[in-house]
């Protein structure tokens, strides 16, 4: 069985509150992108994962999907797993959790384990933070320690997107290094329904101050969007990756023909 393990971006981001448990509550809307990676899962007589496209780094054991297959772990059926990878990792639009999360959903298909969706969250949710949302891959309104989420009305559909990743790793510490938790004025909540025109100086990832101040690259990533007409702009996740939206097709892309990029239409 063949699937595609796609992308997602961050309309805001609020740090809210550090959590006794070492964790951040958050505070944002996620919304699925058609950029993907292709998984495959086949019947096989002995597990096996294999990967082509983008180099992944680390140890195959602490790869999601290896880790999907181990909470579920059958008895006695077996796959093997193949994973194209075609979004660059680290960069705030997780990939990682979406191939976590399809995986699971793939061997519970392939496999006939009957597990509902809402045991596939639960399963989700130990893989990693961003990973439940991909379960049911629709636009969501993302709270507590980023594994809860309630409907949104927000239709992007038909609106055009570009993403340019410019090749700067930012890891996890780096990225809070520069945060102070705090509850927004408002909620990320009550201003995406807004017009998108009100969006750019309402709707805020908390870490995109501090990075750009580190790597003002991503800052002239964003301002160049906006420059070319971009309805809204802003860095997605922990970063580097910038998004900018358009009501219509544009080529501004090739200004970064360098860097990672990917345009289309939001479903």
């Amino acid at each position: 069985m063949l699937g595609f393990s796609n992308a997602k971006i961050n309309l805001g981001l609020n740090i809210v509150a550090k959590r006794p448990d070492g964790y951040h509550n958050i505070e944002s809307v996620f919304y699925p992108v058609p950029w993907a990676d292709i998984l495959e899962v086949l019947p096989a007589e002995t597990f096996a994962f294999t990967s082509s496209g983008l180099p992944i780094p680390g140890e195959v054991s602490q790869n999601l999907v290896v880790k999907a297959w181990n909470l579920l772990l059958p008895r006695e059926n077996q796959v093997k797993i193949h994973l194209h990878k075609i979004l660059p990792m680290g960069a705030g639009i997780g990939g990682g959790s979406s191939n976590g999360a399809l995986a699971l959903r793939l061997i519970n298909q392939v496999l006939c384990l009957g597990y509902t969706p809402l045991q596939l969250r639960a399963f989700a949710e130990k893989l990693g933070s961003d990973c439940p949302f991909f379960i049911e891959n629709r636009p969501a309104f993302c709270y507590g320690r980023g594994t809860e989420f309630e409907a949104t009305g927000l239709n992007l559909a038909g609106k055009y997107l570009v993403m340019v990743n410019p090749g700067i790793h930012i890891s996890t510490a780096e990225a809070y290094a520069g945060i102070t938790p705090r509850k927004p004025e408002i909620s990320i909540k009550d201003i995406a329904p807004r017009p998108m025109t009100e969006w750019k100086n309402l709707l805020v990832n908390d870490f995109e101050a501090p990075l750009i101040r580190k790597h003002p690259l991503i800052g002239h990533i964003k301002e160049t969007f906006y420059s070319h007409g971009a309805l809204y702009a802003s860095m997605t996740g922990s970063g580097s990756t910038v998004y900018g939206i358009w009501e219509q097709e544009t080529d501004v892309e090739q200004l970064f023909a360098t860097f990672t990029c990917w345009s289309g239409f939001l479903n």
